[in-house]
């Protein structure tokens, strides 16, 4: 009997829609392109443009959905190992434990294809997995240490700003005050660990489930949102990073000192651009983009313990929907990462 070594297992998307719509079933393994490796998936990690496209981006204006063909195949976030390479590809060797982004935001809207037993991964994204931590770990850090890095280190890049006409443009944080809002979530919790060690006050707010974590990671002052408004109790703020979105970003105006800085991750929707002219406020954001050699970079903090991915739940590949659920129900302590 022939086996067919060229099928591998996926979750795959033929429509969109909720959780349910994920389907793990055969799907063909990646063919390689120059400058790629394929790697084998051990996991895979859950981040917001997985459920965003799953659902078909309803939140987007009609013209700005995507045209997807389907089936395809989501998820950006992968740790494994190198099981093949294109014949140009000299940076990694087969057998090398590796993490990256893959195609982000090149096939955000058609899948990146991280979900699967096997993904083909451009080498230029590609890093070494952090030695020291296991590939769950690996697989919950490359999109959201990614997005900390390029808004608060070095953006790493030229790329036209889709949220902008300027740059964005990182400011030091030695010596600095900075309030860091949604500090429980997978891009928030990073961003906490990077700015105590480039040797900032943190003001970290999020849930009250996440203090005793704040006070793992340093922070100076924790605020639970649910109890407290963090623009009624604080103030002269040198940056404020607002990792949630959504209603009222206008508030954190009023935190910051004049020539201060708001970074909106997600900043649809924010209406202050006057008043922040007005108060000599910068208000700037950015869209993550892969970056092997920054991810390598990140990779040495993640391998020292300088900064730690937390995990809030781990499921099977098979039960990817589950874990789509539990991303739905919010409340999130870290990263979301489906074993494959």
């Amino acid at each position: 009997m022939k086996i067919m070594i060229d099928v591998m297992k996926a979750v795959r998307l033929h429509a969109f829609g909720g959780p349910d719509v994920l389907v793990y079933e055969d799907a063909p393994r990646p063919e390689l392109k120059a400058g790629e490796a394929l790697v084998r998936v051990e996991a895979a990690g859950l981040n917001p443009p997985d459920w965003y496209l799953r659902d078909g981006y309803r939140a987007l204006p009609p013209e700005w959905r995507p045209n997807a063909s389907f089936p395809l195949i989501l998820g950006t976030d992968v740790s494994g190992v190198v099981a093949a390479l294109a014949p140009d590809v000299a940076a990694f060797s087969i057998g090398d434990e590796v993490h990256a982004m893959v195609r982000f935001p090149d096939a955000v809207m058609t899948g990146s294809g991280a979900y699967a037993e096997y993904v083909s991964v451009p080498a230029s994204q590609l890093a070494p997995k952090p030695v020291g931590i296991d590939h769950i770990h690996a697989a919950g850090a490359p999109m959201s240490i990614l997005t900390a890095w390029q808004f608060l280190i070095e953006l790493g890049h030229d790329e036209p700003n889709p949220f902008q006409s300027y740059r964005h443009e990182p400011v030091p944080l030695e010596g600095k005050t900075v309030l860091i809002n949604g500090a429980g979530g997978g891009v928030g919790h990073l961003a906490v660990q990077l700015a105590k060690w480039q040797g900032a006050r943190v003001i970290a707010v999020a849930s009250a489930r996440n203090a005793a974590l704040m006070r793992d990671f340093g922070v100076d002052q924790f605020i639970d949102y649910k109890t407290t408004a963090a623009e009624d109790v604080v103030q002269d703020v040198d940056l404020v990073l607002d990792a949630v979105g959504g209603a009222n970003m206008e508030r954190f105006l009023r935190v910051l000192k004049p020539g201060s800085a708001l970074f909106l991750v997600n900043p649809l929707g924010f209406t202050g651009h006057e008043e922040a002219e007005k108060l000599g406020i910068t208000v700037s954001s950015t869209q993550v983009r892969s970056h092997g050699a920054q991810l390598a970079q990140a990779a040495c903090l993640l391998a020292d313990g300088t900064v730690r991915v937390v995990i809030d739940s781990r499921f099977p590949l098979a039960k990817a929907s589950s874990a789509h659920d539990r991303a739905a129900n919010g409340n999130i302590q870290g990263k979301i990462v489906m074993a494959v």
